[in-house]
Protein backbone atom coordinates (compact mmCIF):
# COMPACT_ATOMS: atom_id res chain seq x y z
CA UNK A 1 0.00 0.00 0.00
CA UNK A 2 1.24 3.51 -0.75
CA UNK A 3 2.64 5.32 2.29
CA UNK A 4 0.80 8.43 1.09
CA UNK A 5 -2.66 6.86 0.85
CA UNK A 6 -3.82 4.56 3.65
CA UNK A 7 -7.58 4.76 3.23
CA UNK A 8 -9.65 1.59 3.18
CA UNK A 9 -11.55 0.47 0.09
CA UNK A 10 -14.73 1.92 1.60
CA UNK A 11 -13.09 5.26 2.41
CA UNK A 12 -11.48 5.59 -1.01
CA UNK A 13 -14.80 4.75 -2.67
CA UNK A 14 -16.46 7.53 -0.69
CA UNK A 15 -13.71 9.97 -1.70
CA UNK A 16 -14.25 8.96 -5.33
CA UNK A 17 -17.99 9.68 -4.98
CA UNK A 18 -17.21 13.12 -3.54
CA UNK A 19 -14.44 14.00 -5.98
CA UNK A 20 -16.16 13.21 -9.28
CA UNK A 21 -18.84 15.96 -9.09
CA UNK A 22 -16.16 18.53 -8.24
CA UNK A 23 -13.94 17.38 -11.11
CA UNK A 24 -16.86 17.54 -13.53
CA UNK A 25 -17.42 21.24 -12.75
CA UNK A 26 -13.86 22.18 -13.84
CA UNK A 27 -12.41 22.85 -17.28
CA UNK A 28 -9.58 20.36 -16.74
CA UNK A 29 -9.75 16.91 -18.28
CA UNK A 30 -10.60 13.96 -16.02
CA UNK A 31 -7.06 12.58 -15.94
CA UNK A 32 -5.07 11.04 -13.04
CA UNK A 33 -3.39 14.33 -12.10
CA UNK A 34 -6.79 16.00 -11.77
CA UNK A 35 -8.14 13.07 -9.75
CA UNK A 36 -5.14 13.18 -7.39
CA UNK A 37 -5.83 16.86 -6.67
CA UNK A 38 -9.53 16.35 -5.94
CA UNK A 39 -8.99 13.08 -4.07
CA UNK A 40 -6.64 14.79 -1.62
CA UNK A 41 -8.98 17.78 -1.42
CA UNK A 42 -12.01 15.75 -0.33
CA UNK A 43 -9.85 13.55 1.92
CA UNK A 44 -8.88 16.70 3.83
CA UNK A 45 -5.40 15.42 4.65
CA UNK A 46 -3.49 17.94 2.52
CA UNK A 47 -4.26 21.21 4.29
CA UNK A 48 -2.15 23.43 2.00
CA UNK A 49 -3.86 22.00 -1.08
CA UNK A 50 -7.31 22.35 0.50
CA UNK A 51 -6.64 25.99 1.34
CA UNK A 52 -5.46 26.74 -2.22
CA UNK A 53 -8.46 25.00 -3.81
CA UNK A 54 -10.92 26.67 -1.41
CA UNK A 55 -9.54 30.08 -2.36
CA UNK A 56 -10.24 29.30 -6.02
CA UNK A 57 -13.72 27.96 -5.27
CA UNK A 58 -14.59 31.06 -3.22
CA UNK A 59 -13.66 33.22 -6.23
CA UNK A 60 -15.74 30.93 -8.50
CA UNK A 61 -12.62 30.04 -10.51
CA UNK A 62 -13.07 27.16 -12.95
CA UNK A 63 -9.78 25.26 -12.95
CA UNK A 64 -8.20 24.39 -16.30
CA UNK A 65 -5.45 21.83 -16.94
CA UNK A 66 -2.62 24.28 -16.30
CA UNK A 67 -4.05 25.35 -12.93
CA UNK A 68 -4.69 21.76 -11.87
CA UNK A 69 -1.14 20.85 -12.90
CA UNK A 70 0.19 23.77 -10.83
CA UNK A 71 -1.77 22.62 -7.77
CA UNK A 72 -0.52 19.06 -8.23
CA UNK A 73 3.08 20.13 -8.71
CA UNK A 74 3.09 22.54 -5.76
CA UNK A 75 1.14 20.59 -3.17
CA UNK A 76 1.43 16.91 -4.12
CA UNK A 77 4.47 16.06 -6.25
CA UNK A 78 6.88 18.98 -6.24
CA UNK A 79 9.68 16.90 -4.67
CA UNK A 80 9.87 13.10 -4.72
CA UNK A 81 9.21 11.26 -1.48
CA UNK A 82 12.79 10.09 -0.88
CA UNK A 83 14.20 13.59 -1.30
CA UNK A 84 11.52 15.06 0.96
CA UNK A 85 12.33 12.46 3.63
CA UNK A 86 16.08 13.14 3.43
CA UNK A 87 15.56 16.88 3.66
CA UNK A 88 13.13 16.51 6.55
CA UNK A 89 15.54 14.31 8.51
CA UNK A 90 18.37 16.72 7.70
CA UNK A 91 16.48 19.74 8.98
CA UNK A 92 15.44 17.88 12.13
CA UNK A 93 19.06 16.95 12.80
CA UNK A 94 20.26 20.51 12.27
CA UNK A 95 17.57 21.93 14.54
CA UNK A 96 18.34 19.35 17.23
CA UNK A 97 22.03 20.22 17.13
CA UNK A 98 21.30 23.93 17.36
CA UNK A 99 18.92 23.34 20.26
CA UNK A 100 21.52 21.24 22.08
CA UNK A 101 24.26 23.84 21.51
CA UNK A 102 21.98 26.65 22.69
CA UNK A 103 21.04 24.64 25.79
CA UNK A 104 24.71 24.04 26.53
CA UNK A 105 25.48 27.75 26.22
CA UNK A 106 22.48 28.54 28.40
CA UNK A 107 23.72 26.21 31.15
CA UNK A 108 27.10 27.96 31.11
CA UNK A 109 25.36 31.34 31.29
CA UNK A 110 23.31 30.14 34.27
CA UNK A 111 26.41 28.92 36.11
CA UNK A 112 28.21 32.15 35.28
CA UNK A 113 25.32 34.17 36.66
CA UNK A 114 25.35 32.10 39.86
CA UNK A 115 29.12 32.68 40.17
CA UNK A 116 28.60 36.43 39.87
CA UNK A 117 25.91 36.41 42.55
CA UNK A 118 28.15 34.43 44.88
CA UNK A 119 31.06 36.77 44.19
CA UNK A 120 28.93 39.81 44.89
CA UNK A 121 27.93 38.40 48.26
CA UNK A 122 31.44 37.36 49.23
CA UNK A 123 32.99 40.68 48.21
CA UNK A 124 30.39 42.49 50.29
CA UNK A 125 31.20 40.43 53.37
CA UNK A 126 34.98 40.15 52.95
CA UNK A 127 36.11 43.55 51.75
CA UNK A 128 39.24 43.33 53.98
CA UNK A 129 40.17 39.73 53.07
CA UNK A 130 42.54 40.07 50.08
CA UNK A 131 42.98 36.32 49.68
CA UNK A 132 39.25 35.71 49.49
CA UNK A 133 38.85 38.53 47.00
CA UNK A 134 41.57 37.09 44.76
CA UNK A 135 39.89 33.68 44.92
CA UNK A 136 36.56 35.24 43.96
CA UNK A 137 38.14 37.13 41.08
CA UNK A 138 39.82 33.91 39.87
CA UNK A 139 36.43 32.19 39.96
CA UNK A 140 34.96 34.99 37.85
CA UNK A 141 37.79 34.65 35.34
CA UNK A 142 37.26 30.90 35.12
CA UNK A 143 33.55 31.42 34.61
CA UNK A 144 34.22 34.06 31.96
CA UNK A 145 36.51 31.71 30.04
CA UNK A 146 33.91 28.93 30.22
CA UNK A 147 31.26 31.31 28.96
CA UNK A 148 33.50 32.49 26.11
CA UNK A 149 34.23 28.90 25.08
CA UNK A 150 30.52 28.05 25.10
CA UNK A 151 29.73 31.06 22.91
CA UNK A 152 32.52 30.17 20.47
CA UNK A 153 31.21 26.61 20.20
CA UNK A 154 27.65 27.86 19.70
CA UNK A 155 28.79 30.23 16.95
CA UNK A 156 30.69 27.40 15.22
CA UNK A 157 27.64 25.14 15.41
CA UNK A 158 25.42 27.87 13.98
CA UNK A 159 27.90 28.38 11.12
CA UNK A 160 27.97 24.63 10.46
CA UNK A 161 24.18 24.50 10.58
CA UNK A 162 23.88 27.36 8.10
CA UNK A 163 26.13 25.40 5.71
CA UNK A 164 24.08 22.21 6.16
CA UNK A 165 20.84 24.07 5.55
CA UNK A 166 22.28 25.55 2.34
CA UNK A 167 23.29 22.06 1.18
CA UNK A 168 19.77 20.79 1.88
CA UNK A 169 18.29 23.73 -0.03
CA UNK A 170 20.52 22.94 -3.00
CA UNK A 171 19.44 19.29 -2.87
CA UNK A 172 15.80 20.35 -3.10
CA UNK A 173 16.62 22.64 -6.03
CA UNK A 174 18.45 19.82 -7.81
CA UNK A 175 15.51 17.47 -7.22
CA UNK A 176 13.11 20.04 -8.64
CA UNK A 177 15.37 20.59 -11.62
CA UNK A 178 15.66 16.85 -12.27
CA UNK A 179 11.90 16.48 -12.12
CA UNK A 180 11.47 19.14 -14.82
CA UNK A 181 14.33 18.05 -17.13
CA UNK A 182 14.41 15.63 -20.03
CA UNK A 183 17.08 13.00 -19.37
CA UNK A 184 18.10 12.53 -23.02
CA UNK A 185 18.52 16.16 -24.07
CA UNK A 186 18.86 18.24 -20.92
CA UNK A 187 16.01 20.46 -22.11
CA UNK A 188 12.89 20.94 -20.04
CA UNK A 189 10.45 18.05 -20.20
CA UNK A 190 6.72 18.29 -20.76
CA UNK A 191 6.12 19.07 -17.12
CA UNK A 192 8.83 21.73 -17.13
CA UNK A 193 7.29 23.34 -20.19
CA UNK A 194 3.85 23.39 -18.59
CA UNK A 195 5.33 25.11 -15.53
CA UNK A 196 7.13 27.69 -17.68
CA UNK A 197 3.97 28.34 -19.69
CA UNK A 198 1.98 28.90 -16.52
CA UNK A 199 4.53 31.42 -15.20
CA UNK A 200 4.73 33.20 -18.57
CA UNK A 201 0.95 33.58 -18.75
CA UNK A 202 0.84 34.95 -15.20
CA UNK A 203 3.51 37.53 -16.03
CA UNK A 204 2.20 38.38 -19.50
CA UNK A 205 2.00 42.07 -20.34
CA UNK A 206 -0.58 42.41 -23.10
CA UNK A 207 0.74 45.84 -24.00
CA UNK A 208 4.12 44.35 -24.95
CA UNK A 209 5.24 42.18 -27.88
CA UNK A 210 3.35 39.22 -26.46
CA UNK A 211 4.09 35.56 -25.86
CA UNK A 212 4.97 33.34 -28.82
CA UNK A 213 5.35 29.60 -29.18
CA UNK A 214 7.28 27.41 -31.61
CA UNK A 215 6.35 23.77 -32.07
CA UNK A 216 8.62 21.59 -34.15
CA UNK A 217 9.46 18.00 -34.93
CA UNK A 218 12.14 16.20 -36.91
CA UNK A 219 11.10 15.34 -40.45
CA UNK A 220 10.92 11.63 -41.37
CA UNK A 221 12.25 10.64 -37.96
CA UNK A 222 10.72 7.15 -38.16
CA UNK A 223 12.70 6.55 -41.32
CA UNK A 224 15.90 7.62 -39.53
CA UNK A 225 15.21 5.19 -36.68
CA UNK A 226 14.32 2.36 -39.04
CA UNK A 227 17.37 2.85 -41.28
CA UNK A 228 20.07 3.74 -38.75
CA UNK A 229 18.78 2.43 -35.42
CA UNK A 230 17.45 4.00 -32.23
CA UNK A 231 20.87 4.88 -30.85
CA UNK A 232 21.54 7.06 -33.85
CA UNK A 233 18.00 8.42 -33.57
CA UNK A 234 18.79 9.50 -30.01
CA UNK A 235 21.96 11.18 -31.31
CA UNK A 236 19.88 13.15 -33.82
CA UNK A 237 17.46 14.23 -31.07
CA UNK A 238 20.35 15.42 -28.89
CA UNK A 239 21.90 17.32 -31.81
CA UNK A 240 18.63 19.11 -32.56
CA UNK A 241 18.21 19.91 -28.85
CA UNK A 242 21.69 21.45 -28.78
CA UNK A 243 20.83 23.77 -31.66
CA UNK A 244 17.65 24.80 -29.88
CA UNK A 245 19.66 25.63 -26.75
CA UNK A 246 22.00 27.79 -28.79
CA UNK A 247 19.12 29.85 -30.11
CA UNK A 248 17.31 30.73 -26.88
CA UNK A 249 18.19 33.27 -24.21
CA UNK A 250 16.92 34.89 -21.05
CA UNK A 251 13.46 33.67 -20.06
CA UNK A 252 13.00 31.55 -23.21
CA UNK A 253 12.24 27.88 -22.60
CA UNK A 254 13.08 25.01 -24.94
CA UNK A 255 11.49 21.68 -24.10
CA UNK A 256 11.25 18.19 -25.49
CA UNK A 257 7.52 17.80 -25.83
CA UNK A 258 7.58 14.10 -26.65
CA UNK A 259 9.51 11.76 -28.94
CA UNK A 260 11.03 13.86 -31.72
CA UNK A 261 8.78 16.85 -31.01
CA UNK A 262 10.02 20.06 -29.35
CA UNK A 263 8.52 23.36 -28.21
CA UNK A 264 10.10 26.76 -27.58
CA UNK A 265 8.34 29.36 -25.46
CA UNK A 266 9.35 32.95 -26.27
CA UNK A 267 8.16 35.62 -23.78
CA UNK A 268 8.22 39.24 -24.96
CA UNK A 269 8.43 38.14 -28.58
CA UNK A 270 6.18 39.18 -31.45
CA UNK A 271 4.94 36.76 -34.09
CA UNK A 272 7.45 38.15 -36.62
CA UNK A 273 10.25 37.84 -34.07
CA UNK A 274 9.27 34.26 -33.33
CA UNK A 275 9.11 33.46 -37.04
CA UNK A 276 12.67 34.81 -37.41
CA UNK A 277 13.90 32.60 -34.54
CA UNK A 278 12.15 29.59 -36.09
CA UNK A 279 13.70 30.22 -39.49
CA UNK A 280 17.16 30.58 -37.98
CA UNK A 281 16.78 27.26 -36.15
CA UNK A 282 15.39 25.52 -39.23
CA UNK A 283 18.30 26.71 -41.39
CA UNK A 284 20.89 25.74 -38.76
CA UNK A 285 19.53 22.21 -38.54
CA UNK A 286 19.35 21.89 -42.32
CA UNK A 287 23.05 22.81 -42.55
CA UNK A 288 24.10 20.43 -39.78
CA UNK A 289 25.76 17.07 -40.43
CA UNK A 290 25.69 14.23 -37.90
CA UNK A 291 28.18 11.36 -37.94
CA UNK A 292 27.27 7.81 -37.14
CA UNK A 293 29.19 6.32 -34.22
CA UNK A 294 30.29 3.20 -36.13
CA UNK A 295 31.85 4.97 -39.12
CA UNK A 296 32.85 8.36 -40.46
CA UNK A 297 29.88 8.72 -42.78
CA UNK A 298 27.81 11.85 -42.38
CA UNK A 299 24.04 11.73 -42.55
CA UNK A 300 22.71 14.70 -44.51
CA UNK A 301 19.19 16.07 -44.86
CA UNK A 302 18.20 16.24 -41.20
CA UNK A 303 15.42 18.82 -41.33
CA UNK A 304 12.61 20.04 -39.14
CA UNK A 305 9.17 21.49 -39.68
CA UNK A 306 8.07 24.37 -37.47
CA UNK A 307 4.77 25.91 -36.44
CA UNK A 308 4.69 29.39 -34.89
CA UNK A 309 1.91 31.28 -33.14
CA UNK A 310 1.30 34.10 -30.67
CA UNK A 311 -0.87 33.96 -27.57
CA UNK A 312 -4.29 35.59 -27.90
CA UNK A 313 -5.68 37.36 -24.79
CA UNK A 314 -8.17 35.25 -22.89
CA UNK A 315 -7.53 31.94 -24.60
CA UNK A 316 -6.72 28.75 -22.73
CA UNK A 317 -3.22 27.24 -22.75
CA UNK A 318 -4.66 24.28 -24.65
CA UNK A 319 -5.94 26.56 -27.44
CA UNK A 320 -2.56 28.30 -27.60
CA UNK A 321 -0.68 25.01 -27.91
CA UNK A 322 -3.28 23.64 -30.32
CA UNK A 323 -2.81 26.54 -32.71
CA UNK A 324 0.98 26.01 -32.71
CA UNK A 325 0.33 22.35 -33.45
CA UNK A 326 -1.96 23.32 -36.35
CA UNK A 327 0.80 25.55 -37.73
CA UNK A 328 3.25 22.65 -37.45
CA UNK A 329 0.83 20.38 -39.29
CA UNK A 330 0.53 22.99 -42.05
CA UNK A 331 4.32 23.02 -42.46
CA UNK A 332 4.45 19.24 -42.73
CA UNK A 333 1.48 19.15 -45.10
CA UNK A 334 3.15 21.75 -47.33
CA UNK A 335 6.28 19.67 -47.86
CA UNK A 336 8.23 19.84 -44.56
CA UNK A 337 11.47 21.71 -43.83
CA UNK A 338 9.62 24.99 -43.52
CA UNK A 339 8.12 27.45 -41.03
CA UNK A 340 4.41 28.28 -40.89
CA UNK A 341 3.05 31.06 -38.67
CA UNK A 342 -0.59 31.33 -37.59
CA UNK A 343 -1.68 34.57 -35.94
CA UNK A 344 -5.04 33.21 -34.78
Amino acid sequence: MSSRYRESVEQSAEFLRLALPLMAKQAAALHPVSYAVWYEYVAGTNLALKKAVDENLQRSVVLDDAQVETLYRKHIAEVDEDTARRVSVGFQRVLADISQSAQHAGEHAHRFGHTLETLSGELSSTTDDVGSNIACIAAVLDGTRDMQNAIVKLKQRLDDSRSEIEQLRQEVERARGDALADALTGLSNRRGFDAALGKSLEALDHSGPGLSLLMTDIDHFKHINDQYGHLFGDKVIRAVAQILKQNIKGRDTAARYGGEEFVILLPDTSLDGARAVAEKIRASIERSRIRRADNALELANITISVGVTRYQPGESPQAFIGRADNALYASKHSGRNRVTALAA
